[in-house]
């Protein structure tokens, strides 16, 4: 197979400037073609195709940031940047959110022109078919909800442009982070992942920017920071909301300079990488009570990506559901196990306040709970918090008279004849069955339940199970 040469299409009024560019290209190895407006440049998109395409904002026809939706729209493959002499932060975040990988101002020092370059074209290797794979595999999920974001995705991951992801708790956000990381030119360097809320803010510093050895007490040795660990390729920091104040103003500095200086040090560390920040948290809201700078909110906030909750997802629950499922058979070695249809009705009928991370757990305990080859609602609903099912749910198994009578009773304050001996009776026979499953590990078992060792303890005094009792069953 004969691969084609690297080709790029400059777009620019400005003779002089694309003659120069072309020599630029050609001693990089790289061929080019030239159009003077947006109308050509339409036509030598169509005529051939190009690794990518370089287009100033102010054309004879038309705006460049037109030309820029159009090839985002009509060629995503194909990725663009802008170029322009009258450079700031409001033009170029417009490029940005318009689809552009980049923003340059003039004049381009080749140098920066290579550079620029190097970051837009993707490998040969690097098919538009493994990236689809690496999306498919990340992300699990066919409803219009996630349909939108994964075309968003393939379209923001080729911009250098720092992310914003939002969404509940349990969403996903890392994954979704992860992923774009995955589909961008960066995809060789490192990914690194920071939980803002998980580290010690006497040690947020040390961990983000590194020290030098003797800059602090217990100091022992130079540490690289996290920040640097993700040169030439993506920084995610998640739950960006618990950023202290000092921090955000260090950070706000990195995202700025691209530099960086570890504690004890006289330097600064030049950092490559590309930011993706994430939050449950109104950040917006944060900042009007002054616990987030505006600042640095604009510096993240260039483009928005918004996770729907699993609650709007319809019919992934039970695609969730059932990968889930198969991961944990392959991981634990059992046979494959498969959902009644009563259990998948339950599971859409269910409000997931805690998201894909509150089902991969519902899962998890069901499947340890379940000998049988079908997981039925009763596995399901065991030690699932109240909070996560509807209050008008009612157990599908009953029938119409029995589920009348039931609500009636409730309705009246009034006691369920024998449906409370129903359940302690299925309650005690899960508590045995975990026991047993983990050789009578009791803290094993509390595990695998989701539950406390404490509260496994006081189920089983509930029952009268007691250590003695337990190994006579």
């Amino acid at each position: 197979m004969t691969i084609q040469p690297t080709r790029v299409l400059l777009v620019d009024d400005e003779q002089d400037l694309c003659l120069l560019m072309q020599m630029s290209l050609k001693r990089m190895g790289i061929a080019s073609e030239v159009a003077h407006n947006v109308f050509d440049a339409k036509q030598k998109l169509a005529a051939q195709s190009f690794h990518a395409c370089l287009t100033d904002l102010n054309l004879p026809d038309a705006d460049g940031i037109k030309l820029v939706e159009y090839v985002s729209e009509y060629y995503p493959n194909t990725p663009i940047a802008v170029i322009s002499a009258y450079g700031n932060m409001e033009i170029a975040i417009q490029a940005l959110k318009a689809g552009a990988f980049d923003f340059i101002s003039k004049p381009i020092l080749p140098e920066a022109l290579q550079q620029l370059l190097e970051k837009a074209i993707v490998p040969h290797e690097t098919s538009v078919h493994q990236h689809h794979s690496i999306e498919d595999k990340m992300l699990i999920g066919q409803s219009r909800p996630m349909q939108q974001l994964k075309r968003s995705l393939t379209k923001i991951s080729r911009t250098q442009a720092p992310i914003f992801i939002r969404g509940e708790s349990g969403t996903g956000k890392e994954v979704v982070a992860n992923l774009i990381h995955q589909l961008s030119n960066r995809n060789t360097g490192a990914f690194v992942a920071i939980n803002c809320g998980a580290i010690p803010c006497e040690l947020m510093e040390s961990e983000l920017f590194g020290h030098k050895k003797g800059s602090f007490t217990n100091a022992t040795q130079d540490k690289q920071g996290l920040i640097q660990a993700a040169h030439g390729g993506s920084l995610f920091l998640d739950e960006i909301a618990e950023l202290p104040m000092s921090m955000q103003v260090k950070l706000l500095r990195a995202v700025q300079e691209k530099k960086i200086r570890p504690i004890g040090s006289d330097q600064e560390i030049a950092v490559d990488f590309r930011i993706i920040s994430a939050t449950h948290q109104n950040l917006e809201q944060l900042i009007q009570q002054g616990k987030f700078r505006q600042d640095l909110f604009f510096r993240l906030h260039v483009i928005d990506v918004q996770l729907p909750p699993l609650r709007e997802r319809g019919q992934d629950i039970i695609e969730l559901t059932q990968h889930f499922m198969s991961q944990i058979c392959h991981e634990w070695n059992i046979p494959s196990k498969q959902l009644t249809p009563a259990a998948q009705q339950f599971l859409l009928g269910q409000s997931f306040s805690g998201n894909v991370r509150e089902l991969r757990n519902m899962v998890e305990r069901a499947m340890t709970l379940c000998d049988e080859q079908k997981i039925d609602i009763a596995h399901l609903q065991c030690g699932t918090p109240q909070f996560s099912r509807p209050s008008s749910q009612i157990q599908p198994n009953l029938d119409a008279t029995k589920s009348m009578q039931v609500s009636m009773e409730i309705k009246q304050g009034l006691p369920v004849e024998g449906l409370e001996a129903y359940l302690e009776d299925i309650e005690k026979n899960i508590l045995l069955n975990a026991l047993e499953i983990t050789h009578w590990n009791r803290t094993l078992a509390a595990k695998k339940l989701g539950m406390s060792f404490r509260s496994l303890r006081y189920r089983l005094k509930k029952f009268g199970l007691d250590d003695e009792q337990i190994e006579e069953q």
